[in-house]
């Protein structure tokens, strides 16, 4: 009975005025010919009225009628036999009025469910209309062509013009002002310098720019994107399925029921009547309509789902499988800290590190040149450049041999502690050396994304009871991902077989979620009830075998999706269950000859528009989180900026206390003093004075209550007590040296400042800035 889902295409204004008329027309032009029956009975041409009214009954039951017929023929058996026993029934006994009022009924549930899909669809049509479909390439003799966009190639260089829509994915040749919010789902205007990575389905807001294409059309973000929303129209769920399986018990309990008033009276328009408002409308019609309706969100959230069906087993989900690389953590190496020799500067073993590697295209050598830029320094053409795979890079930097990799033999005391220290950490060591061996080393990091432990603990929330975490990494570094992130059981050293093992065995148990982003998560996610892939990351391989992908390189959409997913299904579960049991009850009323046919059949239209406009609710509601104001927006990107000057206070602040572990009485070590208490002073305490004035106020909206800041407030003063511990010492010492008396408890307040102080800007990140993570987060 329910109305086919609309074909997800884009739509020509004349197409779009010729499909509303479509979807209303039936439902004006039935209720119409009610009306002017209803005038021909009150004229007194009672007969005429039959005869129109009847003719009504006629046209819905034939093709309704085939329907059925159709569906026995193919050995499917459904409620929508109810439908035709009480069109047929209110003509056999001449309640022709009733007959009509059904049909009416039915249109009117056709032309609710094709309005709510084309609703619930206009963000994916949305999608669809704004694809791109030709481009500005640039021509060797210097001049600009309009091609169609399938014939761009990687390589290409293309001029994009204010306004314009990206058409391939590609590399800034300028810096651009875009609107990425089709991609990411952020309505803010984001800043990318020259040499960013640009996604496809973006919007250039400011002046044009040069791009160089890195792929195709078919094979950019965009394309991938409309690809999933071309099937992420809504195909019948299991829940709508289910309707069906329930007419082998509502069907002959309705024919039992509607048999037992016509035995009991003797009156067949009692077993019409129970027919009549027995015709299950709330249950064909509500469940897609929710369904649909939580696509549509999903979507708007950077989540595309395949289709009605994924969505649904999404809202039952109770396990989550996750994988751990590019998924909770980012992906991508991050230089998180740099370790310098004695008598070295730590910023000229960045300098020249960075320099060297510009030519490499390893992924560590972008993630040292990437700190390098950020801390402003000036990078030097390489030149003599080899590599030597598996060993690391050499060449001269300013006529210095520079070598950057792995070095061979006995590693000095600083050395070696560089790298215990990085051990612990689970970080990896990149030395930094000339003849000589090493003068420095950067540690690199794998970050666990800011947004995984508030997006754990909205899983759970939602409704998730188990979350495991795959992974092929080592036991240790997993084991402190895991306690980072919270999850409930970790899998180490996994390979892609053991990963698919646990699935399938997880999936024996309960409704089971994987989430991946690599070539080597496909069997997995492909094995789970609902497989989600990081599309956003350009795992194609993963992607193709989800169903569902992330378009946006974030994990809290993924909490986003479950919610609206639950939210949905409950929804429909709701609709239904309430109008089946108003028609359980009028059925029985019917039964007992308290509701005669026409009175019934108002009555069923009373139900199926309560249920399909309860329906409708899917399309708002369910999402715990609270959105972020602009202008706290911006609070919280510009504090989350300064966050990486406070890692640089950290890591002087760390190498002036391993100073005074191991010579207090250099002549260094209290000049080196000094100058991490004035970066203290000077940086770190007016950052926390600024947040604890403006940020955090701001963020009582968000968090819900003002109290929600307060242990964080609390951090503040102690960071403040422990530097102003540091100035006493300071005041304190003798003859430009510290005091033996002094060492001991200042070494308690550096490593203990500097515990505290990491602990307090990754909290921040986690619980604060993760509300609305920088446009760059992730890159």
């Amino acid at each position: 009975m329910g109305a086919e889902p609309t074909e997800c295409v884009p739509e020509h204004p004349v197409r779009r005025v010729a499909a509303r008329w479509a979807t209303w027309a039936p439902l004006v032009g039935s209720t119409a010919v009610v009306l002017v029956g209803a005038g021909f009975w009150l004229t007194g041409r009672r007969d005429a009225a039959n005869l129109v009214w009847a003719a009504l009954t006629l046209v819905a039951l034939l093709p309704a009628a085939w329907s059925v017929l159709r569906d026995l023929w193919r050995r499917r058996f459904g409620v929508d036999v109810i439908a035709v026993l009480a069109l047929a029934g209110a003509l056999g006994v001449g309640e022709y009025l009733a007959g009509a009022v059904i049909a009416v009924m039915l249109v009117t549930g056709r032309s609710l469910e094709a309005y709510a899909q084309r609703r619930a669809t206009r963000d994916l049509r949305a999608l669809l209309a704004r694809a791109p479909r030709t481009a500005r390439r640039r021509t060797a003799d210097g001049g600009i062509e309009v091609v169609p966009v399938d014939r761009i190639a990687a390589g290409d260089r293309l001029l994009v013009g204010p306004g314009d829509v990206v058409g391939v994915d590609g590399v800034l040749e300028a810096a651009a002002t875009l609107d990425e919010s089709v991609v990411t789902g952020e309505s803010r205007l984001v800043q990318r310098a020259a040499g960013e990575p640009v996604a496809s389905g973006v919007v250039n807001a400011g002046a044009g720019f040069g791009l160089r294409a890195t792929t195709s059309a078919a094979g950019s973000t965009y394309a991938g994107i409309v690809r999933l929303a071309e099937e992420a129209t809504a195909r019948k769920a299991p829940m709508v399925r289910l309707a069906d399986r329930y007419a082998a018990a509502f069907v002959p309990f309705t024919l039992a029921l509607a048999g037992l008033g016509w035995l009991l009276s003797g009156e067949l328009d009692r077993a019409v009547a129970v027919l009549v408002v027995a015709t299950p409308c709330p249950l064909l019609l509500a469940t897609p309509i929710a369904i649909v309706s939580g696509l549509s969100r999903t979507a708007r959230r950077g989540v595309l789902v395949r289709d009605g069906g994924s969505l649904e087993l999404l809202g039952r989900a109770r396990t989550l499988l996750v994988d751990k690389t590019g998924t909770l953590t980012a992906g991508r190496p991050r230089a998180a800290e740099t370790v310098a020799g004695p008598g070295v500067d730590r910023d000229e073993v960045l300098r020249l590190a960075a320099s060297v590697e510009q030519l490499s295209p390893h992924v560590l050598a972008t993630a040292l040149v990437s700190q390098a830029r950020a801390r402003g320094l000036r990078l030097t053409e390489p030149t003599e450049v080899t590599e030597e795979p598996g060993r690391g890079v050499a060449g001269r930097v300013d006529g210095r041999l520079v070598r950057v990799g792995q070095f061979g033999g006995e590693l000095p005391g600083w050395a070696e502690r560089a790298r215990q220290r990085a051990e612990l950490a689970g970080s990896s060591v990149v030395w930094v050396g000339d003849e000589a061996g090493p003068f420095g080393a950067v540690l690199l990091e794998d970050p666990v994304r800011p947004d995984a432990r508030r997006t754990v603990r909205r899983l759970r929330a939602a409704g998730l009871r188990r979350i495991v975490m795959v992974t092929g990494d080592r036991p240790g570094t997993a084991e402190q991902v895991a306690q980072l992130v919270g999850v409930d059981d970790v899998l180490a050293r996994c390979t892609p077989r053991e990963k698919v093992d646990r699935v399938r065995a997880e999936a024996g148990r309960a409704v089971t979620v994987m989430v991946g982003d690599g070539v080597n998560d496909a069997p997995a996610l492909a094995e789970a009830h609902v497989g989600v892939a990081m599309g956003a990351t350009g795992a194609t391989a993963s992607a193709d075998v989800a169903d569902a992908v992330l378009t946006v390189d974030r994990l809290d959409r993924l909490a986003d999706a479950v919610e609206i997913a639950r939210y949905a299904r409950r929804i429909a579960v709701q609709s239904a269950a309430v109008g089946m049991g108003l028609a359980v009850l009028a059925m029985l009323v019917a039964a007992a000859g308290r509701l005669p046919p026409v009175a019934g059949a108002f009555l069923q239209e009373g139900i199926d528009v309560l249920v399909i406009v309860n329906a409708l609710r899917a399309l708002g509601g369910g999402l715990r989180r609270r959105d972020v104001a602009p202008g706290t927006r911006e609070l919280l990107d510009r504090y989350a900026g300064e966050h990486a000057a406070m890692r640089d206070v950290l890591a002087g602040l760390r190498d002036t206390a391993d100073l005074v572990a191991t010579r207090p009485d250099s002549p260094e070590c209290l000049p080196a003093l000094r100058a991490a208490h004035r970066r203290l002073t000077d940086e770190v305490l007016p950052h926390e004075d600024a947040e604890e004035r403006q940020l955090y106020p701001a963020l009582a909206g968000p968090l819900g209550s003002a109290e929600a800041t307060a242990t964080m407030s609390r951090a503040h003063v102690e960071i403040r007590r422990q530097v102003d511990r540091i100035g006493a010492h300071l005041a304190g010492a003798d003859d430009g040296r510290l005091r033996a008396d002094q060492v001991t408890d200042l070494l308690a307040t550096l490593y203990g400042l500097e515990a505290v102080l990491r602990l307090h800007l990754a909290q921040e990140e986690e619980d604060y800035f993760s509300l609305a993570p920088p446009a760059d987060a992730g890159r």
